[in-house]
Parts: structure tokens; C-alpha cells; sequence
């Protein structure tokens, strides 16, 4: 896949485009995307996913304190390159772009910028200024410009229609297998290995505490799970507690995410690791004493290893 910053100076042979956020690149994504690819070979054209940068919902909204979300733009765009897209177009977002009409930007920058010939879009889709750009939007632009424009349905489950948001819920509601499902892979979060206050070696639980790569990346719910640790080329199992530790700190606003990685003893302070979450153990509990979180603890071993192995 190649990726483009901005849209000028682009030679693209018949492009099939598609255009979003694509947050977390899940299944209902994949139904869009799929069909994108296949009508991108069905026209011997190729294939283009435009999105954004940063979120327009960090551009748009005053408050955004509490936003996050389920991939990082280079999480997103592994993401896009594993769904054999061609192009990658990220267009910076900022204000005097979230201004620019819906038939301005067709025409200014999807057909004139881009040279699109086929655009498919997701259903219930908007874009443009105040979100104006429908598909009733686009057909009218289309008809005008000469181009082609499909509404792809989404991907529904047991549950529904799937969307990012329902994911995010899910996933702080601590339902990570549901989450997983509707991602269609295990969710990850990658950080930098960062010193932490060291109970875990006392207890014979060492634990490498993560900072985020995004201070916008969404962490699950409070909890003990079962995780696969990337490290370099290499993964291995490993328990992973995100909560306020309240057996050993008594400020229940601090707010951790560490993983005991099992049958590992190297430093790896400062190093960047990737957590995959793979199943939910339990809840976070506060213990009477120390002897009581080791011995939790080690359920917890077994638990992970059972799952894992």
C-alpha cells in the first residue's frame, strides 16, 4: 500500500475510492473495503481509502478530554494495508477544512485532486460541512461530475450493525469477547515500558508497566486478562492487570496497565511492547493482604496458560 500525505501531485489509474475515519478497521469496515478491492479489479482500476488526521472530532469539539480511540493512524494503517488496499490518502483536518460544502470537496478534490471514478461509501455515511454529505448528497454531485458513486451495506451481527462505537462500549463495559468478534481480531495496545513502584517482583509476579503510544488510545475496562505480549519479533503469554491496584495503593484515582509476562526475566525498561487482549479473567479485586494477591495471582497463571496454551 502506498501512502500519500494530502492529495496533490497523485497519478492514480482509475481510482475506486472510498472515504472515512475507520476507526478500529473492523468487520463492518471489511464489508466496505472488500467490495472497494473487488470493484477496483472488476475496472482494472485502483483501489484509494481517504481518511483523516488528526480526528475531526479532536479538530471540532472543545472539550475532547475524554475521547478516545480503538486504533492509532499507524495502527490503522497495517490495518488498511492487510485489507489490500492500493492507496492510502490522509488529509490533514482542521477547521477551515470542516468547512468545505460536501459537493465543493466531490469536486474540488475527489474528482478534480484525486481523479476519482468510482466512489463507494458506507451506509448511514456523512461527510462534509455539518455532515451534509449523504448518498442522496453524492448522487446529485455524481450525476453532474461523471462519476459513479455505490452505497456498500455494512456488516451486521447477532447484535446489529457494527460501529466503532459500539466497540469502544464494549470494550470499557469490559466485554472484550464481544469487542473481539466485532473487530474481527484481538485488540491491541502498544506502549513504552516504563518503571513502576516493583511489588510485583516481591511477590514473584514481576510486572513491566506500559505508557500508551496515544494518550487518545482507548483502554479497556479495569481488570485481569489473559494477553499475548509482542516484543520485537517474539510473543509471549502474559497476565495483564489495568486498574488502581487498591490491594497495595490506596489512591484509587491512579490508574495502571501492567503485564506479568510469564517465563520472561529480561529489563526491558524503555522498550515498546504490544499487549493483544485475548480473553477477560475476572474482575479487579481488592485483597486483604499480599499472601491473598500471590495466590490469585497464581489462578491467574493457570487461567492464562489454559487459554493461552
Amino acid at each position: 500500500m502506498i501512502i500519500h500525505e494530502g492529495y496533490e501531485n497523485l497519478s492514480l489509474i482509475a481510482p475506486v475510492s472510498t472515504l472515512g475515519i475507520f476507526d478500529g478497521v473492523h468487520r463492518g469496515h471489511m464489508a466496505l473495503l472488500n467490495c472497494l478491492v473487488s470493484r477496483a479489479g472488476e475496472s482494472k482500476g485502483e483501489s484509494v481509502v481517504i481518511t483523516f488526521s488528526p480526528h475531526p472530532r479532536l479538530v471540532l469539539e472543545e472539550n475532547n478530554i475524554n475521547l478516545s480511540f480503538l486504533t492509532t493512524m499507524e495502527e490503522k494503517k497495517v490495518l488498511l494495508e492487510n485489507a489490500k488496499v492500493d492507496h492510502l490518502i490522509v488529509i490533514e483536518f482542521n477547521n477551515q477544512f470542516s468547512k468545505i460544502p460536501a459537493c465543493d470537496f466531490i469536486k474540488d478534490i475527489l474528482v478534480e485532486k484525486i481523479g476519482t471514478k468510482h466512489l463507494l461509501i458506507g451506509y448511514n455515511h456523512h461527510f462534509g460541512r455539518r455532515g451534509e454529505g449523504d448518498f442522496n448528497t453524492i448522487k446529485r454531485c455524481s450525476e453532474e461530475l461523471e462519476f459513479r458513486v455505490e452505497q456498500v451495506q455494512g456488516y451486521n451481527s447477532e447484535e446489529g450493525a457494527i460501529s466503532s462505537s459500539s466497540i469502544r462500549e464494549a470494550l470499557l463495559k469490559g466485554k472484550l469477547d464481544e469487542a473481539n468478534r466485532w473487530l474481527g481480531y484481538s485488540y491491541s495496545v502498544s506502549g513504552t515500558v516504563i518503571e513502576g513502584r516493583k511489588i510485583g517482583r516481591t511477590i514473584g509476579f514481576p510486572t513491566a508497566n506500559i505508557t500508551p503510544d496515544s494518550k487518545y488510545k482507548l483502554i479497556p475496562a479495569n481488570g485481569v486478562y489473559a494477553v499475548e505480549v509482542q516484543l520485537d519479533d517474539k510473543v509471549y503469554p502474559g497476565i495483564l492487570s489495568i486498574g488502581s491496584n487498591p490491594t497495595v495503593n490506596a489512591d484509587i484515582r491512579f490508574r495502571s496497565i501492567e503485564v506479568h509476562i510469564l517465563n520472561f526475566d529480561k529489563d526491558i525498561y524503555g522498550r515498546k511492547i504490544s499487549v493483544i487482549f485475548r480473553k477477560r479473567l475476572r474482575d479487579e479485586k481488592k485483597f486483604d493482604n499480599l499472601k491473598q494477591l500471590t495466590e490469585q495471582m497464581a489462578n491467574d497463571k493457570q487461567d492464562t496458560l489454559r487459554f493461552l496454551t
